[in-house]
């Protein structure tokens, strides 16, 4: 809600208005075969009060299905990739609850799909794997991830020990997770480097009592968004997303906001966050070594750091304003209604 607030304000500036609807305020019980049951009176209220052009939902929803039901176009945002999650899921969790959930979710998934009148992606990478399970709908790529540069700038804070790398990820999905086990021979190898880790979830007991065993290794739990994670931001040397699957990688657009060179895993939309060599480094999978070489080339040259730096926030400047990206939207509204 704090992001799609600003995405608002930056439309209305497009002439677009918007009423920001939070689902959880039109569903009103959850059972175990169902799950959410929609209050259509009161959805159908806000629909018919509001008279919408168009309905954009950021995940499949059964407010999406009442959207198709009353025949209003609907705009279909994705963010990450289900069907692979749903697959993590399978192998992680066979639960025959977490599995009825699975298989109802997968239905409104699919039907939120076939009803779109358009389907937006939040890379190029996700829109990819959409085209192979609906290649003939249509599509259009946007990320609504946009950030107002002049919040993210060096305040004072945490005091960390330096240097140091600091990572800013959940661990919700264990596909992504896993991969932060990479860091056991980087942390081990690197002695005088200090690697913080803010995140929490439920496979955080998975990851902990392996890198905790380290003393230049520290857990920071979660912090309150957004102001004392540009704390947190504001006191690392160098930024690191190590993850096995991601779609786009969005705190890489805050480190690099905060001019924080980047390494990130060459996975997904990461990619086009990430300009190899001029915006931070790109490694691959499980490629520990070249975590350490990357590490130690932005550490011990300030100034290639901070080149990276600056040429990441310009990066983000450009690309993800809110001005931009409202506009865009409006263009895509404008060519698809």
């Amino acid at each position: 809600m704090f992001f799609y607030q600003q995405f608002v304000d930056a439309l209305a500036r497009y002439a677009v208005q918007c009423e920001l609807v939070k689902d959880l305020e039109y569903l009103n019980r959850f059972s175990f075969f169902k799950g959410w049951s929609i209050d259509k009176k009161k959805f159908d209220d806000v629909l018919e009060r509001y008279k919408p052009d168009v309905v954009l939902i950021d995940k499949q929803s059964i407010l999406g299905l009442r959207v198709i039901e009353k025949k209003i176009p609907l705009f279909f945002y994705v963010r990450g990739d289900v069907w692979e999650e749903i697959q993590l899921v399978k192998k992680t969790n066979g639960s025959v609850k977490k599995r009825v959930a699975l298989w109802h979710n997968g239905r409104i998934t699919d039907k939120c799909f076939r009803g779109a009148n358009l389907v937006l992606s939040i890379s190029k990478y996700l829109e990819g794997v959409i085209k192979k399970q609906y290649p003939n709908k249509p599509s259009e790529v946007i990320p609504i991830s946009g950030r107002e540069p002049l919040f993210w700038h060096k305040v004072d804070g945490t005091k960390l020990k330096h240097p140091n790398v600091g990572l800013l990820q959940s661990a919700n999905i264990w596909g992504k997770t896993k991969e932060m086990l990479t860091l056991t021979r980087v942390i081990e190898s690197m002695p005088d480097v200090t690697f913080y880790w803010v995140g929490d979830g439920p496979y955080r007991d998975k990851i902990l009592p392996v890198l905790s065993k380290y003393d230049n290794f520290k857990w920071l739990g979660k912090l309150e968004y957004p102001d004392q994670v540009r704390e947190y931001l504001s006191d690392i040397d160098v930024y690191a997303l190590i993850s096995g699957m991601d779609t786009f990688g969005q705190t890489i657009i805050e480190a690099l906001l905060m001019e924080r060179p980047v390494i990130a895993t060459n996975v997904g939309g990461i990619p086009e966050i990430i300009k190899n060599g001029e915006t931070g480094f790109l490694v691959s999978q499980s490629d520990y070594n070249s975590i350490i070489e990357k590490i130690s080339i932005l550490i011990n040259d300030k100034q290639k750091a901070q080149q990276m730096g600056q040429a990441g926030r310009h990066f983000v400047e450009e690309n993800f304003n809110w001005d931009k990206i409202a506009k865009r939207f409006a263009d895509i509204m404008h060519r698809h209604l």
